[in-house]
């Protein structure tokens, strides 16, 4: 399916491919279920599988917080106005249940972000992310309505940096 946009001359487009590790290493590590066997828990009754060893959200006095995020379904094409950033820690998503969303990310850095320097990946329904530290990322685009586990930094003090577009993106959702 194609995206349809807005006539525009003025407003990049951005069209999500399918999420892969490989695709998004840069930018954090897909959480998927793993295939093969793992490490026998419980008797023999569980199998451990250890996804990320390292979440990174203890810089600066930070703990880990669990978070439930309750998010619509966004209508797409969306218009991308503005880009975040968490440079002391790590955010996770993961969708409990069967829900799609989209992930609009650009390389860690200093502000500006370039509407060029924009990728997007659309999920399958059944995989997470652990963004890196300082990835630059859109708010949460849900394709599909449902509940999303987060795990980010707590802290005294926000870890987020708002960065607002030059030129805003258009993005479409296949």
């Amino acid at each position: 399916m194609t995206a349809t946009f807005p006539p525009s001359d003025d407003c990049a487009r951005l069209v999500p491919s399918l999420l892969t590790a490989t695709a998004f290493q840069s930018f954090g590590t897909v959480l998927e279920a793993p295939t093969g066997l793992g490490r026998s828990i419980n008797a023999g009754s569980s199998e451990r599988f250890d996804l990320v060893d390292d979440l990174q959200l203890g810089a600066a006095g930070g703990r880990a917080q669990l978070a439930l995020f309750r998010a619509q379904a966004r209508s797409f094409p969306l218009q991308i106005l503005e880009m975040e950033r968490h440079c002391l820690g790590s955010q996770t998503f993961v969708p409990w249940g069967a829900c799609r969303f989209v992930l609009v990310v650009a390389p860690a850095g200093d502000p500006p972000v370039a509407a060029a320097s924009l990728q997007a990946f659309i999920t399958d329904g059944r995989q997470g992310v652990v963004l890196a530290p300082g990835t630059w990322h859109h708010a949460l685009l849900a394709v599909d309505s449902g509940d999303f586990l987060v795990i980010e930094r707590a802290a005294l003090v926000t870890d987020c940096d708002i960065h607002r577009l030059a030129v805003p993106v258009w993005l479409g959702c296949p």
